[in-house]
């Protein structure tokens, strides 16, 4: 890739490109690796805690933790050592995953409100991960090439399709054994264990060695980001206080209410888009969706067809002539998906399984899509520092949809004497 180097002396080739690209959807794949897999042994809980409600009760713990968590990290952002957030965060998502492994064999895979105490706190656990680890990487990757970003947001959306695909195998696996579900929950999270291992890895030394990476990095130190230093020491370049300071030719950075203020649709497009997908997955879709032929089958398969579907969504702008890139497009799509919402009910309540697994693909789709279209319009225009502040600001933003609507998702159990 070529690219100007940003001292009129000419373009500069810049290796790394599609590696950058590949550690981008790994560490995606980290961020949610493990919440997801809690989310996909879903029947294992539902089958050791049938009175707790545990697809719902999970979530909800889940989300304050991340919310709470990502707005302090947010408003502090300019001074956060970026390097020290990412990594304490896939390091909390390793220890944590193997802390729910030990939980069950130590436990014997009894259920009682011991252990699901236990589950709920590694929970919130996760919750922190996250939001040191997504806020952190979507911030990062702002001011970086937008593949980076449609990268790491497609991990995201694949640690859902990988995990309902092994969740599917695990089941026909040890359906017909004795405790094959608690064998194939073993299995998830021991793989889940691993993978974490090797984003902390991937993380702290190879990706900051990338040479397009230590490019964008330490532009955006010439354009007065104090957060990068650590990272761009780690791929073997080290400033000079002088260096980063701003270039006095360019004006201050934009605060963070400004930024906000410049891009409230684009953070209310993230917070909408969430609230939508949440209050029906993976609440309504694990407990609501009633029998069908399919049995212990179905509420797996209508996940893992979100999942896949999700990922193909955040494929699909990668082809530039039908990404969605107008602002007030964006806008009118996400407020149509709320159409989805007596589409699911009706469905549910009269339709078959068919009507249900299009309409949950839709939802995934639509979702995905959406998600890269506002995460890589938005940061566009804007100098590095205020591309890591607002992309901060969208996944909190997220986050916070996230919650509304696992709170929400509650609403459907209304009139089922709960």
């Amino acid at each position: 890739m070529d690219t100007d180097n940003g001292s009129g002396g000419g373009p500069v080739r810049l290796e790394g490109k599609f590696a950058a690209m590949a550690v981008c959807w790994l560490l995606g794949n980290g961020c949610l690796f493990s919440w997801n897999s809690m989310l996909t042994i879903e029947d294992y809980y539902v089958y050791l805690f049938p009175s707790y409600h545990p697809s719902r009760v999970l979530t909800l713990v889940y989300q304050p933790f991340a919310l709470g968590t990502l707005a302090v990290l947010a408003y502090n952002e300019a001074k956060i050592n970026t390097r020290k957030r990412n990594l304490f965060g896939y390091s909390l998502f390793f220890v944590s995953t193997l802390l729910v492994l030990v939980l069950d064999l130590a436990t014997s895979g009894r259920g009682g409100i011991g252990t699901f105490i236990g589950i709920c706190v590694v929970s919130g656990a996760f919750g922190i991960a996250d939001a040191h680890v997504q806020g952190g990487m979507v911030g990062d990757l702002s001011f970086m090439l937008p593949e980076f970003i449609q990268s790491f947001l497609a991990g995201l959306a694949a640690s859902g399709a990988l995990t309902s695909a092994l969740r599917l195998i695990t089941k026909a696996a040890f359906e017909n054994s004795k405790d094959g579900l608690r064998k194939g929950a073993i299995l998830f999270f021991a793989v889940s264990t691993f993978f974490e291992l090797l984003c902390v890895l991937l993380y702290a030394f190879v990706f900051p060695k990338l040479p397009i990476v230590k490019y964008y990095r330490s532009k955006a130190a010439s354009e007065g980001s104090k957060t990068v230093s650590a990272d761009l020491a780690a791929g073997g370049i080290h400033r000079q206080p002088e260096q980063v300071g701003q270039d006095p030719k360019q004006p201050e950075r934009l605060s963070n209410k400004q930024l906000l203020v410049q891009n409230i649709d684009y953070a209310l497009d993230m917070f909408l888009i969430y609230v939508l997908t949440l209050s029906i997955f993976p609440g309504f879709l694990s407990e609501d969706t009633g029998s069908h032929s399919l049995g212990s089958w179905y509420a797996l398969v209508l996940i893992a067809m979100y999942n896949v579907w999700d990922l193909i969504g955040r494929c699909i702008p990668l082809w530039k002539r039908i990404k969605l890139e107008s602002r007030r497009g964006l806008t009118t799509a996400i407020l149509s998906r709320f159409l989805l919402i007596p589409a699911f009910y009706f469905t549910a309540k009269y339709g078959d399984q068919g009507w249900m697994i299009m309409l949950t693909s839709f939802l995934g789709l639509s979702n995905g899509y959406l998600t890269v279209c506002v995460l890589t319009s938005a940061p566009k225009g804007y100098k590095g520092p205020e591309q890591n502040a607002l992309g901060n600001i969208l996944v909190l933003f997220l986050l916070g949809g996230i919650f509304a609507g696992v709170t929400l998702d509650w609403l459907w159990l209304i009139g089922k004497g709960w």
